[in-house]
């Protein structure tokens, strides 16, 4: 048998019904007649007693009988089994796993840290108790596995200025990654029966030595993306006020002075700090 297999077991209240009249009547026996047949009750008794298992809301027992597997209790109550099985209770509930945080290479070949946080449950008893040795410790490893895989698969964030522009990285696609990560751990943990319910992204970020060059260099790239903002809308009014300024015939500017005046207003447009204008108080010539 290479699958789960269901079975009903009988009602434990009876026979915890059974048990409590043959005690009853082992101790009624004991006091008033001499017969010592309530030794053999007691140790029936007992042995009976050793058959009853309680199965909790999503909890099941996996039961075996001299090496081979008879098959799982997975409804909940108070029941009666062969009280020569041996019983292995297995949860059925949704597990949180929360992966400690590994050191990989993205696809760029750059360090960083990344953890995952995984949501299982198991659906087959019989693979979760037979197919692996452990199968708690199985999911933590596959888990760790599955990481490193995924993370050598993306970069960790674009570089299109150095013509690295990826469709999928870690940081911004953030539900791309989590469903290759779902699939990748829903193949290694099938073998195990275990299925997941969620799998995504908990922690990611660049390995302590490149972080700091790292924010620097996205630093950089942010301040160049926004002079060049800058600059567009600079050159933008400077074309607008030539324009106004020959519309209206406020005042005619030669070449040189055209060039003086759209040096004059590109450092006043795209200067870091305030210019201090120096006033002419003579004419244009001088």
């Amino acid at each position: 048998m290479k699958n789960e297999k269901n079975v009903s077991a009988l009602n434990g209240y009876l026979f915890l019904f059974i048990i409590l009249l043959i005690l009853a009547g082992s101790f009624i026996m004991f006091i008033r007649t001499d017969i010592f047949v309530w030794l053999l009750l007691i140790p029936i008794a007992v042995f009976m007693i050793r058959g009853l298992i309680l199965v909790n809301p999503n909890s099941s027992k996996v039961l075996l009988l001299f090496g081979k597997y008879v098959g799982t209790v997975k409804k909940n109550g108070l029941f009666w089994v062969n009280p020569l099985y041996l019983r292995r209770t297995i949860s059925l509930r949704a597990s949180n796993f929360d992966s400690e945080r590994l050191k990989v290479n993205d696809k760029l070949g750059n360090p960083v840290m990344i953890s995952t946080i995984l949501v299982w449950r198991v659906t087959d008893t019989y693979k979760a108790a037979f197919d692996v040795d452990d199968y708690q410790n199985f999911v933590r490893v596959q888990t760790d596995a599955a990481v490193r895989k995924l993370a050598s698969m993306y970069p960790y964030d674009n570089f299109a200025d150095e013509g690295l522009d990826e469709d999928i990285t870690l940081r911004s696609s953030v539900n791309e990654v989590s469903e290759a990560l779902e699939k990748e751990l829903q193949e290694r943990l099938s073998m195990a029966g275990i299925e997941v319910l969620e799998a995504r992204i908990g922690y990611l970020a660049y390995a302590q030595e490149i972080a700091n060059a790292m924010l620097k260099r996205q630093q950089a790239t942010a301040i160049v993306a926004a002079r060049h903002k800058i600059v567009e809308g600079a050159v933008s009014m400077v074309e607008m006020a030539l324009e106004k300024l020959g519309k209206k015939d406020i005042i005619e500017l030669d070449e040189e002075r055209k060039a003086a005046m759209v040096s004059n207003l590109m450092v006043v447009l795209c200067s870091d700090k305030d210019v201090s204008p120096i006033v002419n108080t003579g004419t244009l010539n001088h």
